[in-house]
């Protein structure tokens, strides 16, 4: 094979190679990020974090929507389940699971669950806990539980603040 027709070969394959790695691990760094926004200066996981009221301004949800209150909890499985409750409310509401890669993994809403969402999430492939909730198996350790609550005005934004506050995402006790 000619020199250059060699340099060429090497150059197309150490570009293929580096887009590949460059697109697998996009998602995860994407991801890191958030959670560490999320997870705060004080470190936490397991913990809801329960947003403002969306301005123009807001920007730790890509595009938040002006009309939804937003939660948040960066979960770690590390040292076991985690229970994740959502209090009952009487418009629109979902909690979304997503793992490590920003795969979604879990979605409930009101409809389903009109007296509130719980679930316990556990790691896949380790043991179940024994509840009468429903367990969502996470591929990874890390991730992210959004909530999302339709709250299009100050007063109904007053609302889901208080309903929140009845919120769990929690290391589950059993």
């Amino acid at each position: 094979m000619r020199p250059v027709l060699k340099v060429i070969a090497v150059a197309g394959l150490t570009g293929l190679v580096a887009h590949f790695g460059v697109m697998l691990a996009t998602p995860y760094k994407l991801m890191d990020v958030a959670m560490s926004r999320i997870r705060g200066p004080a470190n936490r996981s397991n913990v809801w974090v329960h947003l403002p009221r969306t301005t123009e301004a807001a920007r730790m949800v890509v595009r938040p929507s002006p009309d939804l209150a937003y939660s948040s909890c960066a979960y770690d499985l590390s040292n076991g389940p985690v229970l994740v409750q959502a209090a009952a409310w009487k418009d629109y509401m979902s909690v979304s699971v997503y793992q490590a890669n920003s795969d979604n993994i879990y979605v409930a809403n009101d409809r389903l669950h009109p007296d509130g969402v719980a679930f316990v999430l556990v790691r896949r492939g380790r043991p179940h806990p024994p509840t009468p909730l429903p367990v969502v198996e996470s591929p990874s350790r890390r991730g992210i539980v959004l909530e999302r609550r339709l709250a299009p005005t100050a007063e109904a934004f007053k609302r889901a603040a208080a309903a929140r506050r009845n919120d769990r995402c929690t290391p589950f006790q059993g």
